[in-house]
């Protein structure tokens, strides 16, 4: 009787990796602020597929999906901080052969060498994001003024 391990839905993840900054000034009528965007990537990993005997090949594969944080940090020249963390859940997704632990050195590599499109999601969200961010000040001005 031939016995196959079966491996899905073991999820590993990895330490987040800092991928991408971006830095602009928004024009508001209550004064200037400073908004600075930083991007992170947090690559999980599944195992999926059989192990076969000898002779036979193996179905194993290692999935991988990156999800790209974005932290904002806006500054308003009274002083006035706004913070907001924006998520885009599987933004860059992968796949290798064999088992996940041995394939994370090539994994990075495949992340690092998509950092254009990683670049690209966190300036989308940034764009986005101009306004809620507008909308944040026009409460805090509401909330001065009113």
């Amino acid at each position: 009787m031939m016995m196959k391990l079966l491996l899905a839905g073991l999820a590993m993840a990895a330490a987040p990796v800092t991928a991408a900054e971006h830095r602009t000034r928004i024009d508001h009528p209550v004064g200037p602020v400073d908004a600075h965007y930083r991007a992170s990537v947090d690559v999980a990993h599944k195992q999926v597929g059989a192990v076969a005997p000898g002779g036979r090949s193996s179905s194993l594969r290692c999935h991988w999906s990156a999800t790209v944080n974005v932290d904002r940090v806006a500054r308003h020249a009274a002083g006035s901080v706004m913070a907001r963390s924006i998520s885009r859940d599987a933004a860059i997704k992968g796949s290798r052969p064999g088992w996940c632990e041995g394939q994370r050195t090539a994994i990075s590599r495949d992340v690092a060498a998509r950092m254009d499109e990683v670049h690209g999601h966190m300036m989308a969200v940034a764009r986005e994001d101009h306004p809620v961010l507008h909308a944040e000040l026009d409460r805090l001005h509401g909330a001065r003024t009113g």
